[in-house]
């Protein structure tokens, strides 16, 4: 049976839980992502402990946003990690999304359009112009220019962004919430089915699968029902 397209979000307390989750999760989903607590406070180790021998694609969302020169040596630098996606703020501009892209030849660096935490209001204090579907396909629309070949943006979005940028890129939707979950801190969300339904290639799903009472079971819920609402 194929691995649903979810990348599970391994926001966990420590190590030992975050290669737990994986465990129970990776013979239903096809990705596991790491964030930037995880990251920071275990560094490369993390990677390799939640892959384990499963091999299950590692997401790594550090969202880099630096110079291009300070962004290109990251991406070098964690590229040895073999992971399957990183992370840039699209913020960074053409030149830093590039620089990425040239340093870390074989994984697929995703841009992050508009947080999904952020609201208009928010668009507004920032000085980004919105409202927040046009701010997304502009930034979606510039990141591909210069390189990426995976987007970042909210269920609401996907959409538009997917008639924006075509068939050939990876669009990534955080923010996603099977029907009757707390929406927590995201701003934009949307169910798993909607989501793909819209055009979304991968699922970002933390926590109602890792907060549930068997991690496993909740990724099989959800994993199945998406293959029973998507073709074949």
């Amino acid at each position: 049976m194929t691995p649903a397209p979810i990348a599970v979000a391994l926001d966990a307390p420590d190590l030992e839980t975050a290669a737990r989750w994986a465990g129970l999760v990776t013979p239903h989903v096809s990705t596991v992502k790491i964030g930037l607590e995880l990251y920071l406070r275990y560094g490369p180790d993390v990677i390799a402990s939640v892959r384990g021998a499963s091999g299950v694609r590692v997401f790594l969302d550090l969202k880099l946003h630096d110079i291009p020169n300070t962004v290109a040596g990251a991406a070098r630098a964690v590229s040895r990690l073999r992971p399957a996606i990183l992370t840039v703020h699209a913020a960074g501009g053409p030149k830093m999304i590039r620089a990425a892209v040239e340093a870390a030849p074989h994984t697929q660096i995703a841009s992050v359009t508009v947080l999904t935490s952020l609201g208009e209001a928010d668009l507004a204090a920032i000085g980004l112009a919105g409202p927040a579907d046009d701010a997304v396909r502009r930034l979606a629309a510039m990141s591909v220019e210069a390189g990426a070949t995976a987007l970042v943006c909210s269920p609401n979005e996907v959409a538009a962004v997917r008639a924006e940028v075509g068939p050939g890129i990876t669009l990534i939707t955080p923010g996603v919430r099977p029907a009757g979950a707390d929406a927590q801190d995201q701003a934009r969300v949307a169910t798993p089915e909607q989501a793909l339904a819209d055009g979304a290639d991968l699922l970002v799903i933390g926590r109602p699968i890792t907060g549930a009472p068997d991690p496993g079971a909740a990724a099989a819920t959800i994993a199945a029902a998406l293959r029973r609402t998507t073709p074949s």
